[in-house]
């Protein structure tokens, strides 16, 4: 799958998840599509950090490329850390996150996108994995920062996605040199 296809592919699941969050002026259709509630939020996002998680044990399994490995290492940390203050919060709360379509689209999409790392290997692999953690973080943070957080109804849960917005970012910002030195 080339860079262009992959990029499409991010940018039909961001799309999904944005017009969701479109204010509109007819009430019957605002209900409709007034966009993801908390709990459906809080699964896409737990469901996005799995993913990535999933990604970097991949790299781990696969890639000898130092930095490579040492990206994957913190993709593990840093989502594994996240994840588990989003299922401190569920638990506090004592709600039950809700699968969703948009959930389901992006475990299919990364259901993909791995089995397609898994074929590869050396250089090919690690210049495939850096461009896709590279377009993963620019769409999660998208998704975080204009339609989650905007749209989060509970504060603790709108702290928690700005909180991990900003370790996204810099996640993002090491993707792109990372991305820059395989390439």
């Amino acid at each position: 799958m080339n860079t262009i296809t992959k990029s499409l592919g991010y940018l039909a699941l961001a799309s999904t998840v944005l017009v969701g969050c479109v204010t509109v002026t007819d009430p019957a259709k605002a209900e409709k599509d007034k966009g993801p509630n908390d709990l459906e939020i809080a699964h896409i996002a737990y469901t996005a950090g799995n993913i990535d998680i999933r990604y970097a044990h991949l790299a781990l399994a696969i890639s000898e490329n130092p930095e490579i490995r040492q990206f994957a290492e913190l993709m593990v940390r840093d989502h594994t850390a996240v994840n588990n203050k989003a299922l401190a919060l569920v638990s506090k709360l004592q709600i039950t996150p809700q699968d969703n379509p948009t959930s389901q689209q992006l475990s299919q999409r990364a259901n993909d996108i791995r089995n397609e790392l898994a074929q590869l290997r050396g250089d090919a692999f690690d210049k495939r994995y850096a461009a896709n953690e590279l377009e993963y973080h620019k769409f999660v943070n998208n998704a975080v920062e204009n339609a989650f957080i905007p749209n989060a109804k509970n504060e603790e849960l709108k702290s928690l996605l700005s909180a991990a917005l900003q370790t996204f970012k810099a996640h993002e910002g090491h993707a792109s040199s990372m991305n820059k030195k395989v390439s």
